[in-house]
C-alpha cells in the first residue's frame, strides 16, 4: 500500500476534531497525525509533522469568522513544500468560497457533508485536484459569471478601508493590529486584499490608489 496521507486537523472545537478524527481513522489510507485548535498551534503542528493535508475551519475564535482565512495564506505561501489547505466549515458565501481559494484552499466543504465525500475531497487533494461540495461549486460557478468590475474601491469592505487607513499612515502589520486588535496575520491578510483589490503590488500604490478613489 501507499505511504498514506499525512492530515492534519485545524478547528477550535475540541468535539468536532475528535469526530473528524474517528471518521478518517477508520480509512486504511488517511493517518491524523495531529489536532490544532489554534493558529499558532496550527502552523508549530504543520512545520513539526508535514502533512499532506490540513483539514481547516475558518472561524478559529469568538472575535473573528474568517481568522482561518489568513491561516490559510499563511499555510500555503511559506517556502518550501505547502500542504493542501481543504476548508471544512458551517460558513457557506460566494465571497468566502473565492476568499479562500485565493488563500490557497485546493477544496471547500460544508460540515454536513457525508463520510464517503469528506474522504473522497481529502483524496482529490492529495492528488493534486481540487475539491468542492455542491455547495461550495455553485458559489464558483455563480462569481465566475458574475461580470468583473474594475478596481473603483467599491468592494472593500470596512475593515479593509480601516486597514488602508492605517497603511496611509504608514503603519507595519503588527502596528495595524495592536491599533485593529486583531493579529499580525490577520492584518497582512487584509493587506493583501487591499492590494489585490486596488490592483496594485505594493503599500504605496495602494495608499496612492485610494486616495486617488477618495477612499483614504
Amino acid at each position: 500500500m501507499a505511504d498514506p496521507i499525512r492530515l492534519v486537523v485545524v478547528d477550535d472545537h475540541a468535539i468536532v476534531r475528535q469526530g473528524l478524527r474517528s471518521i478518517l481513522e477508520r480509512e486504511p489510507d488517511i493517518r491524523v497525525v495531529g489536532e490544532a485548535a489554534t493558529p499558532g498551534e496550527a502552523l508549530d503542528l504543520v512545520a513539526r509533522e508535514r502533512p499532506h493535508i490540513v483539514l481547516l475551519d475558518l472561524k478559529l475564535s469568538a472575535g473573528s469568522d474568517v481568522e482561518g482565512l489568513a491561516l490559510c495564506g499563511e499555510l500555503t505561501g511559506g517556502g518550501g513544500p505547502a500542504p493542501g489547505v481543504l476548508v471544512v466549515t458551517t460558513f457557506l458565501d460566494q465571497q468566502l468560497v473565492l476568499r479562500a481559494i485565493q488563500a490557497g484552499a485546493r477544496g471547500y466543504v460544508l460540515k454536513d457533508v457525508d463520510a464517503t465525500a469528506l474522504v473522497a475531497a481529502i483524496r482529490a487533494v492529495r492528488r493534486g485536484e481540487s475539491a468542492f461540495d455542491s455547495h461550495s461549486a455553485a458559489a464558483v460557478v455563480a462569481s465566475l459569471a458574475a461580470p468583473s468590475a474594475g478596481p473603483d474601491g467599491t468592494d472593500l469592505t470596512a475593515r479593509e478601508r480601516e486597514v488602508l487607513a492605517l497603511l496611509a499612515r504608514g503603519l507595519s502589520n503588527d502596528a495595524i493590529g495592536r491599533e485593529l486588535y486583531i493579529s499580525a496575520t490577520t492584518a497582512k491578510f487584509h493587506v493583501g486584499n487591499v492590494l489585490r483589490k486596488l490592483s496594485v503590488s505594493r503599500r504605496a500604490e495602494a495608499v496612492y490608489a485610494g486616495s486617488k478613489l477618495g477612499l483614504i
